[in-house]
């Protein structure tokens, strides 16, 4: 062989090597694309502010969390509650995702507390501690990747940003699975905290707050914790309500019900972007009203025979539960919901969704009413 000869084999032996290095590293092998990746134009202020991912029971996603094969590497999905820690380099990715397809088949929000990682469930919950400055924060993980070997996980945007690796474009973590025992835990802390806060709503109705609740105590002059007062869209806080209320019936016209997009579930993997852990937004405020239903006064027993609903607010102003009925409507209709009615019971005006045939059944519905919404329902019966 001459060398000629010899150079021109050396020269396309090289070529080879580039090309495959090229490909191994292009488009799709995630982790490291924070080098040329970045926000929007324009970001949403206050990021700092964005809140956790909030861990809630979830049934796996069936094709997200099969055995799969990227780049000749064998992935194989947990499926199972076994516990998981990990430390390494965690890095991020952004607008040149967003609004992409997950594993899970949401789109990728850069916004939205959410992470990629190769094995752990989707969807699942983890919390993400930065080894340099002991920050921690909690992801939903609904995506797949990275799938560079010296990369541990993806971190959306936001979640990035609120753990100061946005600069240095990625950073060391500590990364542990939050098992579905500690979920429950969490979910009845809530549950727990959202009726404390309700009874003490309750409790201080009458002081200019203009809920009524309790035994003795009148709807005052003004407006209710929460309530949707002209543009407002805030979400009222949910209170509980005794069942001898006599009721005025009111009927006013019917609350649109035009559905809102909701997102495909189970994607495949390695799709590539993020998760949109958000609740779906609420439209703009309705012109129509929802009707005022009276609600039959009777006394509290066992739930059951249709008598349980989830009750997403209740005011002292008719128009204030109107206008929420209405804005929930479209993202419940949208989810194969029942419509949001307004019951009258006494001086209270109650925004509810049902009924359901028992407990059971209402709150198997919550965590869809809830993702739909916005907003965290409570139990009622009558």
């Amino acid at each position: 062989m001459t060398f000629r000869h010899l150079r021109n084999l050396l020269v396309i032996a090289l070529l080879a090597a580039v090309v495959a290095g090229c490909s191994s590293t292009g488009g799709r092998k995630r982790g490291g694309y924070y080098q040329d990746d970045g926000p929007d134009a324009n970001p949403p202020g206050n990021l700092a502010a964005v809140p956790d991912a909030e861990p809630r029971i979830e049934p796996l996603a069936s094709g997200a969390n099969k055995p799969y094969v990227v780049f000749g590497k064998r992935y194989v999905p947990m499926t199972g509650d076994q516990p998981y820690t990990q430390r390494g380099i965690a890095s991020w990715y952004g607008k040149k995702f967003h609004g992409n397809s997950t594993s899970i088949g949401e789109p990728y929000d850069m916004y939205a507390m959410t992470a990629a990682h190769p094995t752990l469930p989707i969807p699942s919950y983890a919390r993400v501690t930065s080894a340099i400055n002991g920050k921690t924060i909690i992801v939903r993980v609904n995506d797949r990747g990275p799938f560079h070997d010296n990369r541990i996980m993806d971190l959306s945007y936001v979640a990035a940003y609120k753990l100061g690796i946005i600069g240095p474009g990625s950073g060391e973590v500590t990364v542990q699975r939050i098992l579905p025992d500690e979920v429950r835990r969490m979910v009845a802390e809530r549950e727990s905290g959202r009726r404390a806060g309700a009874a003490a709503a309750v409790a201080v109705g009458g002081a200019g707050a203009g809920v009524a609740g309790g035994a003795g105590s009148t709807a005052g002059g003004g407006a209710e914790p929460g309530a949707l007062t002209g543009s407002d869209v805030s979400v009222p806080v949910p209170v509980v309500l005794s069942a001898g209320e006599t009721p005025t019936a009111m009927p006013l016209p019917s609350a649109p019900s035009a559905p809102v997009g909701g997102t495909a579930m189970n994607g495949l993997p390695p799709g590539r972007g993020g998760v949109a852990s958000g609740p779906t937004p609420l439209p703009p405020a309705a012109t129509a009203a929802a009707p005022v239903i009276a609600s039959p006064a009777a006394a509290q027993g066992p739930a059951g025979s249709g008598s349980v609903y989830l009750q997403l607010g209740a005011f002292s102003q008719p128009a204030n539960a109107q206008s929420l009925a209405a804005r929930v409507n479209g993202p419940l209709t949208a989810a194969g919901l029942p419509p949001a009615t307004v019951e009258q019971a006494g001086q209270l005006y109650r925004v509810r969704v049902g009924p359901y045939a028992d407990r059971n059944a209402a709150m198997s519905a919550v965590p869809t009413v809830s993702s739909s919404t916005g907003i965290s329902p409570t139990i009622a019966t009558r």
